[in-house]
């Protein structure tokens, strides 16, 4: 990432997204040559020098204190994702020597795909930082990706990445009836991991591909959106069981990797329920199938 442009551009679509009236500024005049807020307007709602401001936003701001950020994103009206990016933008850290973290081959920890392999009844996926899928169980496999193969997160060359699928593989954007939702959540969720890990390059080649490949990631992460969503409902149109509207969570994994743990559940009683407890027959046919060669009679769902 190119810190100082990127700081620049998100300090930028912040102030564009914010009018003198939103925040108790007079506007003189009604021609204003650009949107939002102009640099001498969040200067002074911010409380520093519009010299000062403008060296922020132009990426020179070295040495920035904690005063000062808290005051601009109070200003910008920054939630608690956006404050936290402006500063990991305002104080990149430093890369890392050698062959780090970054740039290995990374893997869920032994004790994370016990947990994930014995919840047979709930779709579990471990996913890195990138949103590479690190580990599934059959459930998880049959959910999300079910026309892949159940072993490619333990290779480097096919690891399936949520993102990619998402917006490059069209049997992922036909699972999600509400796609253009899952893009906005997943670009804002990139956003957020770039500037939390500026040292990432399989990252920053990630979104770079992204970028070339798809027309509507390209405009999105023009917006700069900056969003953690970890819980909530997702709607899937699922090629074998349906249509689905499961709850989840995103449960960040007790280690500085950034590893998290994705989780879904249907309510109770539900028509979903139902087709979830479909899924996971099959699923775990297929499992079985896949260890030994079993193949039950009368599967209760087809390829």
């Amino acid at each position: 990432m190119d810190n100082p442009a990127e700081l620049s551009e998100f300090l930028r679509t912040r102030r564009a997204r914010l009018q003198p009236e939103d925040v108790g500024l007079t506007a003189y005049g009604t021609r204003r040559r650009v949107p939002g807020l102009r640099r001498e307007e969040l200067a002074q709602l911010a409380g520093v020098s519009i010299t000062y401001y403008t060296r922020l936003e132009q990426g020179q701001g070295r040495n920035v204190s904690d005063e000062v950020l808290d005051a601009v994103a109070r200003a910008l009206r920054l939630d608690a994702d956006e404050h936290a990016h402006l500063r990991n933008l305002a104080r990149p850290g430093r890369p890392a020597k050698g062959r780090g973290a970054a740039e290995r081959f990374e893997r869920a920890r032994p004790a994370v795909r016990q947990l994930i392999a014995a919840m047979t009844d709930v779709p579990a996926v471990a996913v890195g930082r990138r949103n590479e899928v690190l580990a599934w169980n059959p459930l998880g496999h049959a959910l999300l990706a079910g026309h892949l193969d159940a072993a490619a997160p333990e290779r480097a060359a096919d690891r399936p990445n949520l993102s990619r699928l998402l917006f490059l593989d069209p049997r992922t954007r036909a699972l999600y009836p509400r796609w253009e939702t899952e893009t906005r959540a997943q670009v804002a969720f990139l956003r957020l991991a770039a500037g939390r890990h500026q040292e990432d390059r399989q990252l920053a080649e990630l979104i770079g591909e992204l970028s070339m490949k798809s027309a509507e990631f390209a405009e999105l992460w023009s917006r700069h959106p900056v969003h953690d969503c970890l819980f909530g409902r997702k709607e899937f149109r699922h090629p074998v069981v349906g249509e689905l509207a499961l709850d989840f969570e995103a449960l960040p994994l007790p280690e500085a990797s950034g590893h998290r743990m994705l989780l879904f559940s249907a309510a109770p009683g539900t028509a979903s329920e139902a087709g979830l407890r479909l899924l996971a027959a099959g699923a775990m046919a297929a499992s079985r199938m896949a260890v030994d060669g079993w193949e039950p009679a009368g599967s209760p769902v087809g390829d």
